[in-house]
């Protein structure tokens, strides 16, 4: 399965090396009234689709971390039932085994 996810990323890298080699014309933004960038139209590409992405992926590691907390959480609140529940069982004594009263 690893090989195969390599390959996959292998054609996608060669496939942007390619239009970024066929696409490296410089484009004229304006930025404001009088600042104009002169930059190659794939770093344009490249930069717009890392402003759109950064957030999204911000937001996906907070609720990532969020969600790992609560399952430690949860976790531990688990681990502490079981071992009541075990300390309990032990203090039990089955009813034949009880000392009768005179």
């Amino acid at each position: 399965m690893q090989i195969l996810k390599t390959i996959v990323w292998a054609v996608i890298v060669a496939g942007l090396a390619v239009f970024a080699y066929a696409n490296w014309f410089r484009i004229d933004v304006l930025i404001w009234s009088d600042v104009v960038l002169n930059t190659p139209l794939p770093m344009i590409i490249l930069s717009s689709f890392l402003l759109g992405f950064a957030p999204m992926w911000m937001f996906h590691r907070a609720a990532r971390w969020r969600l790992k907390r609560r399952i430690a959480a949860l976790e531990s609140s688990q681990r502490s039932l079981i071992a009541a529940r075990e300390e309990e069982e032990a203090r039990f004594v089955p009813e034949e085994e009880r000392p009768t009263l005179p």
